[in-house]
């Protein structure tokens, strides 16, 4: 330990969003006395995602090598040493094509790699750092001396900072009592039985393409045939097998294609300090279509000129709509087969999508101002641009392509879109029913044997922080944004909107999910006062201000705000300690 080390700190989950943290503690070369990491399964590093828990060999990420945030070793350097010989479709002849996605348990192992790395980085900084394993956490308690009581099943440990990143959380509701139900498609082991009848899946995002994989695996194998194209071809026992996929978009995820930026930037974003001058001369607000002309026209500007002059005059509205239009204008997987078409000439002539690569910068980018949106145009935000958004960033890697269509061309996928008010009843001995509106307005009620719900990380609330003693002491508060003008809060409380709130001062405030955050990731209490040293790096609680949450890219830009405030924070202590110490 360095003697002139001082504060301690602890961080709840030991994830990727942890070893993103760590990285840059390390690389600020924070000169803290000990720091506690709690991690509730067996490894450190993979999280969910990208172990065992999320992940089977079939699975692979959305990202390749490249795209990675800057590690002090590259993955590259690691491969050399650690070849994944298991994965022969990735690794073959003793090396890898760094444009080619990762597997996510070799992502796994390698994350696994660097969270040790980055801990004896650590202890050579002369930092005394700890790390339990299988060590779930029961409790946060705050003591009358302000410091943290993290309370486990065999001992307590007191820090004066702590840093939340407990990562995914798949809540259940019928799934350990009812047979055939399935709230999430993890962990994917539990998928090892043939079933031989229809399964519905709730939702296309990139969890929902987990759940097929897995699936299909279970129940028959992919073949390539004499022409190099991929068949699929059911097992005997399996021969009722058969997978309806609903969707409120109807879309299928966008594939991959060749970028030609670096994977992100903190340039692309605000500054805290652009953000504060610009809300100073704006009424206190950041303004959606600032942003949007900053963040996604101006750089198409220099980027494809000819796309921007299409697009240049049309408001945000109007330009989901125009995207949207031609994608409404294809069955699903014919639009699917038209995207891989045009991804596969981006990759082939190493030339991006300007109009779709752009748009991915701008959803990082705007992560920053979103929590200084008005309540209008984070509802503008959420209802008109996300949509399109979301399906544009998923990045569908082309294998994960070509095993659905092999599974269309066999008649055995389908997909449906369904209204906002179709649902989902769990049927009394097995499974569900699924009900929705068909196209021509009809009702319909389908049953099937099993149901997986895959439409991603649900949102959490306060109401959901396992750590009760954070919201007995009021260090947490949910999310809360304001409306710029009355007259559209009222209307929506005309509405019964249940999330709209009148606020003591006759403003009106807009209920998002999550908890309360600053820009530095701290939380904020019920009365909007900073909790100095407790922050939120828990991606599920930090949704409702951070619209794009996900991925290691938003965890590098979190780990270097939060770094550089708890750098701040061992400032005020050390001061602290000296004014005493006087």
């Amino acid at each position: 330990m360095n003697k002139n080390n001082i504060g301690s700190l602890a961080i709840i989950g030991g994830g990727p969003a942890a070893l993103l943290l760590l990285k840059n503690i390390i690389d600020q070369k924070l000169p803290l006395e000990k720091i506690h990491i709690f991690e509730k399964n067996n490894r450190l590093g993979c999280g969910m995602p990208y172990g065992s828990e999320g992940s089977c060999k079939e699975h692979i990420a959305n990202v390749s090598s490249n795209e990675l945030p800057e590690f002090d070793i590259s993955f590259e350097e690691y491969a050399k040493k650690h070849p994944p010989l298991d994965f022969p479709d990735f690794y073959k002849d003793g090396s890898f094509n760094t444009f080619q996605v990762l597997p996510r348990l070799v992502l796994g192992n390698y994350l696994e790699f660097s969270f040790k790395y980055y801990i004896k980085k650590a202890k050579e900084l002369g930092i005394d750092i700890f790390y339990k394993l299988n060590c779930p956490v029961e409790d946060i308690k705050v003591d009358d001396a302000k410091k943290y009581n993290i309370i486990t099943a065999n001992e307590k440990t007191i820090t004066d900072m702590i840093v939340l990143c407990t990562g995914h959380h798949w809540s259940k509701s019928f799934e350990d009592t009812l047979e055939g139900w399935y709230d999430s498609p993890y962990p994917p082991s539990k998928f090892s039985h043939a079933t031989n009848f229809k399964v519905a899946i709730r939702g296309t995002s990139l969890t929902a393409v987990d759940a097929v994989k897995t699936l299909a695996r279970v129940n028959g194998k992919f073949i390539t045939n004499d022409k190099g194209n991929l068949t699929y071809k059911l097992n005997e026992n399996s021969k009722n097998f058969a997978i309806d996929m609903f969707s409120t978009g109807g879309f299928l995820p966008a594939l991959r294609f060749h970028s030609e930026d670096d994977a992100y930037s903190s340039n692309w974003s605000m500054s805290l300090d652009e953000i504060y001058e610009y809300k100073k001369n704006n009424s206190g607000f950041i303004h959606l279509d600032y942003v949007f002309e900053q963040n996604f026209k101006r750089p198409l500007q220099q980027r494809d000129p000819e796309f921007y002059d299409k697009i240049k005059n049309l408001s945000i509205e109007e330009f989901v709509s125009e995207m949207m239009s031609l994608r409404k204008e294809l069955d699903s997987f014919t639009l699917f087969r038209s995207e891989y078409n045009e991804a596969e000439k981006s990759i082939a002539r190493r030339s991006s999508i300007s109009w779709k690569e752009t748009l991915a910068a701008f959803s990082y980018s705007m992560n920053y101002p979103a929590k200084h949106f008005s309540a209008e145009d984070m509802l503008r935000l959420k209802k008109t641009l996300m949509p399109l958004i979301t399906v544009i960033i998923a990045s569908l890697p082309q294998s994960s392509y070509h095993e659905l269509m092999a599974l269309y061309d066999a008649g055995l996928i389908n997909l449906t879109q369904v209204n906002k008010d179709s649902h989902v009843e769990p049927h009394i001995e097995k499974g569900g029913t699924y009900h929705y509106l068909s196209n021509e307005g009809n009702k319909i009620e389908q049953y099937y044997e099993m149901f997986i719900d895959a439409i991603g990380q649900r949102p959490l609330e306060r109401k959901d922080m396992p750590f009760s003693g954070l919201s007995e002491s009021e260090q947490i508060s949910s999310a809360y944004i304001k409306f710029k003008d009355n007259e559209e809060a009222l209307r929506l409380i005309k509405d019964n909107d249940p999330k709209v709130y009148k606020g003591f001062n006759e403003n009106y405030y807009l209920n998002v999910s999550g908890l309360e955050i600053n820009d530095h990731f701290q939380s904020l209490d019920s009365y909007g006062a900073i909790v100095q040293n407790l922050y939120i790096m828990a991606v599920p609680f930090i949704g409702g201000l951070n619209p794009d949450y996900s991925g290691l890219d938003f965890c590098d830009t979190a780990g270097v705000r939060i770094a550089k405030s708890i750098n701040n924070n061992i400032i005020n202590l050390r001061q602290t300690d000296q004014s005493m110490a006087g």
